[in-house]
């Protein structure tokens, strides 16, 4: 969920395998000895049995024969026991407190899964890239995880890539065929495909007949196949219905606008005309000729008109942002929520990222990040909350939310007491090379990433009331990392900033 500290452990990495290239040269050392007194002995072994009388006839090879039995047999033994493992053992135990758990694996799995739905990315497109590539046995744990999430839509998918490596030649010591074959008829069957769950159960039992559930699901889907045909020519189904049917597809989830989230994030559905377009512009901004920006104005850009979402251009420096990212790493952790029925905290889903909360008291550049953020909107950060720093990992995203807290979660920020918050400062502190744009579900908007840029939004009206039109969204991260850093100002403070009015623009 954190691309910086994924970084970590590729030094880990590192650091295991240099040593254990140390192990396995103290390896080769070692038999490099007990092959250079093996080889001594051969020889010496050979001239003796040419004549062993004679040759022990001799009293220095007498000796000699004495002093290796009693010693040097025994000196041999000990260095064949020595363990040469313990420097690369040792460190591996304490590398391994830092190794990702099972749930990390399966993380990284689902956000394969996330990126390919979202930027729709066939899986062979996936497992052939140019820079990293998918073996068989990739895969079929990718299909496994999805398996176990109940999940056949995916679980078809990636069972049929590894099917599709296996058949063009690619071997695997740890998956075959069959096991291949019995994955993908069942997920075929659980979508309703029954003429194809019993092709491949065909298949299957063709490279193993004695295989026992295939026997029995043979029976099964042509049972129901006959039953299923009888019933279409009673009812006559429409051609299309039953192709729909077989051919399956993704399984309804609990959001309703997935699939206007994901058009916005391929950069499809936006909705600015080329008339609202001609009125966004570009200026030099002062903020009513504040005092710090007179002389040095910022570069202001308009990005969308309704709701005004604007972009202000090389407002933190590379200096500054990378002290931030220094401040927040150490003190990265996952989005959490409160089980509403154990009480107990979990991983928040519908954010996948580390975040940190960075006090303006910590360091002087988060002061100056905040003093600039008062000066080029106008509002009062005293009442704000702190600074929150997020890295986004694989696939890292927030779904469609909104940051203001609605009428019917009236309590949202009522321990803050500084009321409900105003606006939103989003500051982007690194490029992202795929990915990642803030798309806007409600109007159709997108804001694409871009380093040492910060946009900027109200999410109230000056009635106070939300504007339902910022519900927003962090789309995956398809290639990079992506840090970024958000303020959200509140009300407190702002009554003669920004006064009430009854206007809803």
């Amino acid at each position: 969920s954190s691309c910086c500290q994924m970084t970590d452990l590729l030094f880990t990495e590192k650091d295991l395998v240099t040593s254990l290239k140390d192990y396995i040269q103290a390896e080769e050392n070692k038999l490099e000895q007990i092959k250079k007194w093996a080889d001594r002995l051969d020889v010496l072994s050979a001239a003796a049995m040419q004549d062993p009388e004679g040759f022990l006839g001799h009293p220095v090879n007498a000796f000699k024969l004495m002093k290796r039995l009693n010693t040097e047999w025994a000196e041999l033994e000990n260095l064949v026991l020595k363990d040469m493992s313990d420097g690369f053992i040792s460190n591996l135990t304490i590398q391994r407190q830092f190794f990702p758990n099972d749930e990390d694996q399966t993380g990284a799995a689902k956000a394969l899964l996330r990126l390919q739905d979202t930027y729709q990315l066939d899986t062979n497109t996936i497992s052939t890239g140019d820079l990293s590539v998918l073996t068989v046995d990739d895969c079929y744990d990718l299909g496994r995880v999805a398996y176990s999430e109940a999940d056949y839509y995916h679980t078809e998918l990636w069972m049929a890539q590894a099917l599709r490596q296996l058949d063009q030649g690619e071997t695997s010591s740890a998956v075959d065929d069959v096991t291949v074959l019995d994955y993908l008829s069942y997920s075929v069957y659980q979508q309703g495909a029954l003429e194809r769950a019993l092709e491949f159960t065909k298949r299957l039992l063709q490279l193993d007949p004695a295989h026992q559930r295939a026997n029995g699901n043979l029976k099964y889907f042509e049972y129901q196949l006959a039953k299923q045909r009888k019933v279409e020519v009673n009812k006559r189904e429409e051609p299309e219905s039953r192709q729909k049917r077989e051919m399956g597809g993704r399984s309804n989830d609990y959001l309703p606008e997935r699939k206007k989230y994901e058009q916005l994030c391929r950069g499809e559905g936006i909705k600015m005309t080329p008339r609202r377009q001609s009125r966004l512009f570009c200026r030099y901004y002062d903020n009513n000729r504040h005092p710090r920006y007179v002389i040095g104005p910022v570069k202001q850009e308009d990005e969308w008109d309704r709701p005004l979402i604007v972009r202000f251009h090389s407002i933190v420096s590379d200096k500054e942002m990378d002290k931030v990212k220094e401040l927040a790493k150490p003190r990265l952790h996952r989005a959490t929520i409160s089980n509403p029925i154990t009480g107990v905290l979990e991983t928040a889903h519908y954010r996948i990222s580390k975040s940190a909360w960075l006090g303006a008291y910590e360091h002087p550049v988060v002061d100056q990040i905040n003093q600039r953020i008062e000066d080029i909107t106008g509002l009062d950060v005293s009442t704000a909350e702190d600074l929150q720093v997020a890295n986004y990992g694989v696939g890292g995203q927030y779904e469609p939310h909104f940051d203001f807290g609605r009428k019917d979660e009236p309590d949202a920020f009522e321990e803050l007491g500084t009321g409900n918050r105003i606006a939103t400062w989003l500051l982007y502190m690194s490029d992202v090379q795929a990915g990642g744009a803030t798309v806007f579900t409600d109007v159709g908007a997108a804001v694409l990433p871009k380093k040492g840029t910060a946009v900027f939004w109200y999410n109230l009206f000056p009635s106070g009331e939300g504007d339902y039109r910022t519900r927003h969204a962090a789309c995956p991260v398809l290639v990079g990392n992506k840090w970024v850093s958000n303020k959200w100002i509140h009300e407190r403070g702002q009554e003669f900033r920004r006064r009430c009015g009854l206007m809803l623009e």
